[in-house]
C-alpha cells in the first residue's frame, strides 16, 4: 500500500469485523472486500463498520434470527427468479447459514429437497421443532472458511502482466518462482 497512491484493498481471510481491522492494521490497506465470509453471513458487514467505527457491538445471531434471515433470502429469490427457480438457487446458501447451529443431517438433507417457499417454511418449522427453545450463536466455529477452499493453485499471469515501472528484475522473478506465495483465498 505504501507503493502507490492508488487505493488497495484487502482480500481473503475476513470472516469477522475484527479480521477486517487486522487487515487494515497489519497491511496498511485502505479498505477490505469480503468475498467467502459473507455467504451465509449477510451480518458481517455491519460486524465490519462497526470495527471501523470503533464500536465492540457484534452481530451474534441465534438460530431463530438466521431462519428468518432464510426465509426472506428465499423470498427474496423467489421474487427476483420465480419461485422454483429461486428456491432452488437458496438450497446452496442453506448449508453457509446453518453452519455450526446444531440443526443435523436429516434436517439439512430436507432443505436441500424444497421446491417452493410453502415447503421451505414446512422444512425449517420441522427443524426448529426438535431443538431446544434456544439455539444460540455457535461462536468461532462459523467465523470461518466456506465455500470451495481447495487446495492452493499456481496462479498463471497474462502476457505483459508483469510489466511494471516500479518492480525490478529480480522482484518479478520472485513473483514467478515457485516459493512465491499466492492468495488462495478464493474470496
Amino acid at each position: 500500500a505504501d507503493a502507490t497512491d492508488l487505493p488497495v484493498l484487502g482480500n481473503g481471510d475476513i470472516w469477522t469485523g475484527d479480521d477486517a481491522l487486522r487487515m487494515v492494521r497489519e497491511t496498511g490497506c485502505d479498505g477490505v472486500v469480503i468475498g467467502r465470509g459473507c455467504q451465509g453471513r449477510p451480518w458481517l458487514f455491519a460486524d465490519i463498520v462497526h470495527a471501523f467505527h470503533g464500536s465492540a457491538e457484534r452481530t451474534r445471531p441465534d438460530l431463530d434470527a438466521v431462519i428468518a434471515v432464510i426465509k426472506e433470502h428465499g423470498r427474496q429469490l423467489a421474487a427476483e427468479l420465480g419461485e422454483e427457480r429461486g428456491v432452488r438457487d437458496l438450497r446452496k446458501h442453506v448449508g453457509w447459514y446453518l453452519k455450526g447451529y446444531p440443526v443435523g443431517g436429516a434436517a439439512r438433507g430436507s432443505l436441500m429437497k424444497v421446491s417452493s417457499l410453502a415447503e421451505l417454511d414446512a422444512a425449517l418449522a420441522a427443524m426448529r421443532e426438535r431443538l431446544p427453545e434456544e439455539v444460540p450463536y455457535p461462536g468461532e466455529t462459523v467465523e470461518g472458511p466456506r465455500g470451495r477452499a481447495g487446495t492452493p493453485k499456481r496462479p498463471h499471469l497474462p502476457d505483459g502482466w508483469l510489466d511494471s515501472e516500479t518492480l525490478t528484475e529480480e522482484q518479478k522473478l520472485l513473483l514467478l518462482s515457485e516459493d512465491a506465495e499466492s492468495d488462495v483465498s478464493g474470496g
